[in-house]
Order: structure tokens, then sequence, then C-alpha cells
């Protein structure tokens, strides 16, 4: 009796902060739920499946998608590309289907305008101290590359009211509960459905 088009939500967050955590787990959580994988030209981290976490390929193979027109975003972050196949996003939103993505703030801010409708959901941690401390306790990166995300990091959080909602991750039970709140809730949203029953007459 309720028919809708899917809706994009799109994650973001500073590097460390746990949104990629948090979308992985929510895959599991709403069994429903479609997620895009994004193709990237970064080496895999270790315990990463291609295809699965993300598509890895070279930069010339990237940036030939690019010229085809293939991907819905697109954008380079600490030196690598990432992007958005565009054809499978389009297909899931048509059948239905919610998309969650897992994007950096220049991939949002493209989706955004791409997708107005789209739901920009920011996720940040308690403190600068404590984003540095997890970004140490991966030790999948060097000095150097730490420095650089940190910094990364505040140019990113400087951009959170261009989001519709905020989640500070001090607790990732908690993150996940109101991450799984916002979806629930959009998915009600009356301007988002189309309500028809076979006995009654009803606007939309």
């Amino acid at each position: 009796m309720i028919k809708r088009r899917g809706t994009l939500f799109v994650v973001s967050a500073p590097s460390g902060a746990g949104k990629t955590t948090l979308c992985r787990e929510m895959r599991l959580r709403l069994h429903e739920l479609a997620y895009s994988v994004s193709v990237t030209t970064r080496a895999p981290r270790p315990g990463e499946i291609d295809g699965s976490d993300f598509r890895f390929v070279s930069e010339g193979d990237f940036r030939a998608m690019l010229a085809r027109g293939e991907m819905a975003e697109w954008a380079t972050v600490h030196s690598n590309l990432y992007g958005t196949p565009a054809k499978p996003l389009e297909a899931a939103l048509r059948d239905g289907r919610d998309v969650l993505l897992d994007i950096d703030t220049q991939g949002a801010a493209q989706l955004r305008a791409r997708y107005p409708d789209a739901v920009l959901i920011f996720v940040v941690a308690p403190s600068m101290a404590e984003l540095e401390q997890r970004l140490r306790e991966r030790r999948s990166d060097p000095e150097k590359e730490i420095g650089r995300r940190l910094e990364r990091a505040r140019e990113e959080i400087s951009l959170w009211r261009r989001y519709d909602y905020l989640i500070v991750n001090r607790d990732v039970k908690e993150a996940m509960e109101q991450l799984e709140s916002i979806i629930q809730a959009e998915r009600c949203r009356v301007a988002r459905l189309a309500l028809t029953f076979p006995d009654l007459e009803v606007p939309n």
C-alpha cells in the first residue's frame, strides 16, 4: 500500500571517527539497506576485501571510468581517488531501496547537488585528541600521514552545518542506535511516500 523511491543516506566523517564501522554494522542490522561499494585507487588495508569494502583499481582504470561518465561523485582524498558508481546507485533508488554511502565531504556535496532529497549525516569523534588516538591505534599509517589526516579532519569538521544530522561517536553502540533512528524516521517521512488503499481514495 505504500510506494516510494529509495532514499540516499550519505555518511561523512573525518578519518578515524568511525563512519566505516558504523556503515558496515548498519548493513548487518538493516538487511534491506543497500550499500554502494566505492571505487578507490588506494591500496587495501589489512582485512579489507576487494568488491566488498571497496573496489580497488589503478588510477588509469579510475580515470577511464570518469571519462565514460560512470561516477555519481568522485574526489581526491589523501592523494587517492575515490568514487561512487552511478549505475547501481540509480537502479537501487528506482527500485525503492534505500542506499547507504560512506563518503567524504567533497563527495557528499556533489551528491547533495545531484540528489537534493538525499539525507546527509556527519559523524565526529568527541575531541581531536580522541580522533588522533584512534588514528594511532589503527597502526596503518606513518606519522606524516597521521598529521595530514588530522589537518584534513579540521577542514572537514568546519563543514558540519551543511549536513542534516550530527552524530558524536562517543560509543559505537549509541552511535549505531542514532544512525538507525535517523534512517527509520526518514523512511516514515510523509514527503517521501505515496499511500494507496484499494477501497479508499487517498490524496498524494
